[in-house]
């Protein structure tokens, strides 16, 4: 039975972003409407580079090798990544529901994601009422990896005090959830709050 539950935050309690916030960072990244081809070589960019950043590289340098990759000169960097930060602010209220009631039941609860740092206070300030539910909030760009690399599954299990093994995570990136696995924690791809309910009620949680 795991001593602790550990959540994923993007795509499992935040969302991801919706269209309307990438259209508005295309716009500002000078990609103009309709130019589907300008748009996949923007987001293959920004995802190709993004790890750096999530590890806790400063938003400034993260732009401009984005912009390099590109090859183009972003006219307002600045607004770039104020837009970028907005479009990760969004929750699943029926998630933020449950870890609430989780934590309430008396669950230990462990928070690990792949986060820039930048975001880390955006989110806070709008979403600590249930951030403080987590024993242990473990943010890549604190502690220099993200995942799946397995020093950043080990840490949030230490922060947690408790071993992998007696870990259950939940993340909807199957990658992730395989190097959970890798170092000990039970881990399931996530898909809705009603798994999580089955998930631990197979355990008796």
């Amino acid at each position: 039975m795991p001593e602790a539950i550990v959540f994923d935050l993007y795509g499992v309690i935040a969302t991801h972003q919706p269209q309307e916030a990438k259209r508005a960072i295309e716009r500002l990244a000078g990609i103009e409407p309709g130019d589907a081809a300008g748009a996949a070589r923007f987001w293959d960019a920004y995802w190709a580079l993004r790890p750096a950043y999530d590890a806790g590289q400063p938003a400034a340098e993260y732009w401009r090798a984005v912009a390099g990759r590109l090859g183009v000169s972003f006219a307002d960097p600045a607004a770039l990544a104020r837009a970028d930060l907005e479009s990760w602010t969004a929750v699943d209220e029926e998630m933020v529901a449950l870890v609430t009631e989780l934590a309430e039941r008396g669950h230990r609860l462990g928070l690990l994601s792949n986060i820039v740092a930048d975001l880390v206070p955006v989110m806070e300030e709008r979403h600590g009422h249930w951030l403080r539910r987590f024993a242990a909030l473990t943010y890549s760009c604190r502690i220099g990896v993200a995942k799946p690399d397995p020093r950043a599954y080990e840490i949030c299990a230490r922060r947690l005090g408790v071993a992998p093994s007696d870990v259950l995570f939940f993340d909807d990136n199957e990658v992730n959830v395989q190097a959970a696995r890798a170092v000990g924690m039970s881990a399931e791809v996530f898909t809705s709050p009603g798994q999580v309910r089955r998930v631990l009620a197979a355990c008796g949680r």
